[in-house]
């Protein structure tokens, strides 16, 4: 059965010759992947594992905030993404184990795109935000399996000749404008132009990278993040002068 995969389509489409390049590993820094925050930027991550084929790292969410997946393919081949959101496909809402047959984008050599939502169209996506897991997309389904992960796999091509396409230039894709577990929403429409390609992947990913975003007071809690005043304090000087007085015992419950 062929597998079919949804390439998406950025404001400028470059294409390089992929030479036999595809039987070569992908290096580490052949992919970036960056979570880009619409007020924001670039979000700040603080890893946990950081190998050549597998990275974690932490990411601080903030309530309603929009978001976009930012990937970019430094090497000169063709590679296919699977993106997975709570555990579920970006393309098509499915249970992902982020596998070689799944739907993927295809990110051309030398280029650079950003995903900013759940396909809801060939030209549309609702828009990323971080939520309560309980109004999250994938509680819609059910499924809190891989709440607050984002997990991109990346795949090489598979070692042939790909068939020749001709570039296309899209039209300018138009933009409009909690505290216990977070999750990721289905947000507001906006347009996402996109069309259809030929990819075979390789059996297994170069490169598996997951980002697991928490509300900043639960990174702060967890020592990640390095939150308020942590000065020792001494409970002979208090740094005021409250509590002057002994409190009655039934202001202390």
């Amino acid at each position: 059965m062929e597998h079919r995969v949804w390439r998406w389509i950025a404001a400028t489409f470059l294409l390089a010759t992929v030479l036999d390049a595809h039987a070569v590993p992908l290096d580490a820094g052949d992919v970036d992947i960056h979570i880009v925050s619409d007020e924001r930027g670039p979000l700040t991550e603080y890893p946990v594992v950081d190998r050549p084929h597998l990275q974690r790292a932490y990411i601080a969410a903030l309530p309603d905030e929009r978001y976009r997946i930012r990937v970019t393919n430094r090497s000169n081949r063709r590679i296919g993404l699977v993106i997975a959101v709570d555990g579920r496909n970006i393309l098509n809402g499915r249970r992902s184990e982020l596998a070689p047959d799944e739907a993927m984008y295809v990110l051309g050599p030398h280029e650079s795109a950003e995903y900013a939502g759940w396909r809801t169209a060939r030209d549309r996506v609702a828009r990323f935000y971080f939520t309560d897991a309980a109004h999250a997309y994938a509680e819609a389904w059910g499924d809190r399996s891989a709440m607050g992960v984002i997990a991109v796999a990346v795949f090489r091509e598979k070692a042939h000749k790909p068939p020749a396409y001709r570039p296309h230039r899209p039209p300018e894709a138009r933009r409009r404008g909690f505290l216990g577990r977070p999750g990721t929403g289905f947000g507001e429409e906006t347009s996402s132009p996109s069309r259809r390609v030929h990819f075979e992947p390789r059996r297994h990913p170069d490169l598996r990278v997951f980002l697991k975003y928490e509300w900043r007071e639960t990174l702060c809690r967890r020592g990640i993040l390095p939150c308020g005043d942590h000065r020792a304090r001494n409970r002979f000087w208090p740094d005021d002068d409250d509590g002057d007085f002994a409190p009655y015992p039934w202001e202390l419950n």
